[in-house]
């Protein structure tokens, strides 16, 4: 059951582009403990030994094989109601974070499910586990945070909802970057 669920946000999320061959991660908090996809591995072709189940406050002897943002997704677990994660580098979110400090939808569907979007992460250092504190105060008060030019992090109660949020947030940002792009440029003289 909890297989099955991980696989078919994976595929999902890698048949849309969200995530590369080996990028991004999911996973679920199970009471004290987390199952987290596997450092390294293909979210698009999860199998059982891409999960691994660890500790939510401490180290175990699995903790090694975790994704590199485990640090990151037990501070989301510590501070949020939070009960799923999905980490994505959804592209036309990425890119609008390279320049917007706030993603702002401008559809409906968009507004509604993921509100305002925080670009995180501005003149810090942002690598892969790093920011943790930054981008679990940041959920407290939302759905879903992008970091800048590096991915988002969406939450929710099951798996699905934190996926949905973050198809929502892409879908979003596609329509704002194809309507920069219809923009008139100025003519020079």
């Amino acid at each position: 059951m909890i297989l099955s669920q991980f696989q078919s946000v994976g595929r999902d999320l890698f048949a849309r582009g969200l995530v590369s061959s080996t990028g991004g991660n999911l996973s679920i908090r199970l009471g004290d403990r987390i199952i987290i996809t596997r450092r390294g591995c293909m979210l698009g072709c999860l199998e059982e030994h891409d999960l691994i189940e660890t500790g939510l406050n401490k180290n175990d002897r699995s903790t090694p094989l975790a994704s590199i943002e485990l640090s990151v997704h037990r501070l989301i677990y510590q501070k949020t109601t939070a009960q799923a994660i999905v980490h994505a580098h959804p592209p036309n979110a990425v890119a609008l974070s390279l320049v917007e400090t706030e993603i702002v939808p401008n559809c409906i569907e968009g507004l509604s499910l993921v509100g305002r979007v925080p670009v995180l992460g501005w003149n810090m250092e942002v690598k892969p586990g790093c920011l943790g504190d930054v981008i679990a105060k940041a959920l407290e008060q939302c759905r879903i945070v992008m970091v800048h030019g590096h991915g988002s992090f969406g939450t929710g109660q099951l798996l699905e909802e934190a996926y949905h949020c973050t198809t929502a947030l892409e879908e979003s940002c596609h329509v704002i970057c194809l309507l920069k792009s219809l923009q008139p440029k100025p003519i020079k003289k």
